[in-house]
């Protein structure tokens, strides 16, 4: 898949679920119920139980039906690792040049975490294609409404910590392109049918967002 086309379907509903703590034998089940809720793309976090294991299982499974990534990528090692396990997505909480471009060099779509305008215009300098405003909690709808103010118009931002479906339409109107959203969708130990019924809510949330 191009980066073309894995940006055509972030564009087409621009929410990441975050598995945070996900466990490779329960990675597929979750995975499946998210997707069926509505959801294009999955990304498991590198602090998870043997992520990469996770990370092959969904590719495996949901190829060319929605898009996996890692998050927590901090490293170009780290980068050339989930590479090898399928990921097609490198996600940062953090604005780190050599991971975007090694991400970039690796054929991989890049979505780095930024707070601050200078971060954001070196992670754009860098190559990355989506930036991820984290913790978004902190910004306030506020920040990204200034921020977006002085970066190019069409750059993708998406909000990260904090957001529940009924605060998508504030963020939605400060600027936000997309959402990542992590424990309010899963959580550890939940049956696989309460993130499916939590990333629903989420969906409807960006159907409505301009209510």
């Amino acid at each position: 898949m191009t980066d073309a086309e894995m940006l055509a379907i972030l564009d087409d509903l621009p929410l990441v679920a975050i598995l945070r703590g996900l466990k490779p034998d329960e990675a597929v089940e979750v995975g499946e119920a998210i997707v069926a809720a509505g959801f294009r793309c999955l990304e498991v976090p590198l602090n998870s139980p043997e992520p990469l294991d996770s990370i092959r299982r969904l590719r495996d499974a949901l190829d060319g039906r929605a898009v996996v990534g890692a998050g927590t990528v901090l490293t170009p090692t780290a980068v050339a690792d989930v590479a090898r396990a399928g990921s097609q997505i490198v996600i940062s909480p953090n604005t780190n040049a050599e991971v975007i471009r090694a991400a970039k060099a690796a054929g991989l779509l890049s979505m780095p975490g930024f707070f601050t305008p200078s971060e954001a215009f070196v992670a754009l300098g860098a190559g990355a294609d989506v930036l991820k405003l984290f913790p978004a909690e902190i910004a306030g709808p506020g920040g990204l409404k200034a921020v977006r103010a002085v970066l190019p118009a069409a750059t993708r931002v998406y909000a990260v910590g904090g957001v529940d479906p009924a605060s998508v339409p504030t963020w939605v109107g400060a600027g936000a392109s997309g959402f990542g959203i992590g424990s309010a969708i899963f959580k550890p130990g939940r049956s696989a049918a309460e993130p499916g019924d939590a990333a629903a809510a989420f969906v409807q949330a960006w159907k409505n967002r301009k209510g």
